[in-house]
């Protein structure tokens, strides 16, 4: 750095609960299972990626399954993950959730309806709910975005 220059910081704002929209989904089908209809439906590509490790307070380890599809539409990126591995649960709140479902990067409301909308169509799939962010302080949250 040359002496007297001036250094300029910016700083950016951004703002990561608005990047990404979750969908609880109730359905009993195995997980590879649910992941092929998905990827029937909505013609992506959810691959089995690796699973979201978790230790207990009592130090054992729970891993949930995780599939990803990153081919979808240009800039969208789309997460299934098991909300229950045994008798634990990723997300302790929402007890009566079988599966997650992340949408990144969607662009406006109308497509998480159009998509939620697709999801109960799938008849596999019992029950499909929007996850409100704000209201779900859980801090396995950051698990999900990695």
């Amino acid at each position: 750095m040359k002496p007297n220059q001036k250094i300029t910081r910016h700083k950016l704002n951004i703002n990561h609960e608005d990047e990404f929209s979750l969908l609880g989904i109730v359905s009993a089908e195995a997980d590879y299972k649910l992941s092929l209809t998905i990827n029937r439906k909505f013609r992506i590509a959810l691959k089995n990626i690796s699973p979201i490790r978790i230790t207990e307070e009592n130090g054992s380890e729970t891993a949930f399954s995780r599939f990803s599809d990153l081919s979808g539409s240009p800039g969208i990126m789309y997460t299934l993950v098991s909300n229950r591995s045994g008798k634990n649960f990723f997300l302790k709140k929402l007890k009566n959730v079988d599966y997650i479902f992340l949408i990144h990067n969607i662009e406006n409301e109308s497509d998480i309806d159009n998509i939620s909308s697709g999801l109960r169509e799938i008849e596999t799939i019992n029950g499909v709910f929007n996850v409100d962010l704000d209201s779900l302080k859980d801090k396995r949250i950051q698990y999900l975005t990695r």
